[in-house]
């Protein structure tokens, strides 16, 4: 939940508190918590003291009105509304020359779908989520769903995706997701492959690799997919259309995770 007058996002659950307090615990303005929790977070506790930052021992109904959430496992940190930065040139280039991984998501709007992408990315040590830039507003529910995961990603915004397409495809392997698509997500190997043949990537490991994820609704666009390097589909039976989203993301991160 977004407090409007304090221009603050309520960060609440056991496990995203927890990575945020080890990671990050200058990013915590204020802390609501039950008084079970105590032990648990007594660094934290003692470090807001000491940074003059205040907090309060509550009950659940009062965690609950805090957070807008029942979810809220005993806590709940109440930081900056976080603004993702855009993907600098730099960063494209560390990608590029690293051989980092990283997805798009296009239109992605849904906040669990998202924590869910975040959480399977720090898992499988996805580098970057790019995002665009009307998609970029991180709340609550994603913080919870990805469990900790958004200290260990990167969320970046690009303006403009098909023009981020179109110049990053010349650095790393651009990989879109299309259930028409002729080649199978058991080709990554062999992709990956030819585009290190043809010249991208370093000759000590393989190029950067961005896959690119549309919504469940309707994909990705055309003028998306005509820039992407290689378009790939996930096979199935065919009794269901797609997956969900963020299952789609996870068998993409598990399988380059693999190679």
């Amino acid at each position: 939940m977004r407090n409007k007058l304090t221009d603050e996002l309520a960060v609440c659950g056991l496990n995203a508190v927890i990575a945020l307090a080890e990671y990050h615990p200058e990013q915590i303005n204020r802390l609501f918590l039950r008084e079970d929790m105590l032990e648990m977070f007594s660094e934290l506790c003692k470090n807001l003291a000491e940074r003059k930052r205040p907090y309060k021992f509550c009950e659940d109904e009062e965690l609950e009105r805090i957070c807008k959430s029942v979810h809220h496992q005993g806590i709940v940190a109440m930081i900056h509304l976080p603004l993702a930065e855009s993907l600098s040139r730099e960063e494209l280039h560390e990608w590029a020359d690293n051989g980092s991984t990283g997805f798009l998501l296009y239109s992605v709007g849904n906040d669990h779908n998202l924590g869910a992408i975040i959480r399977a990315a720090a898992f499988f040590d996805v580098k970057y989520i790019i995002l665009p830039e009307e998609d970029a507003m991180l709340s609550t529910s994603a913080y919870r769903v990805a469990e900790g995961g958004m200290e260990h990603v990167a969320i970046r915004t690009v303006r403009n995706p098909r023009a981020f397409l179109r110049e990053a495809s010349r650095k790393i392997v651009s990989i879109g997701a299309d259930i028409r698509a002729r080649q199978k997500i058991g080709s990554l190997r062999k992709i990956i492959d030819d585009k290190k043949t043809a010249g991208l990537g370093k000759a000590d490991n393989d190029p950067g690799i961005i896959i690119v994820l549309g919504n469940e609704e309707s994909g990705l666009p055309p003028e998306i997919l005509e820039v992407c390097s290689v378009l790939v589909r996930i096979p199935g039976t065919g009794l269901m259309e797609s997956l969900n989203v963020s299952q789609a993301a996870s068998l993409f991160m598990y399988k380059l995770y693999e190679l």
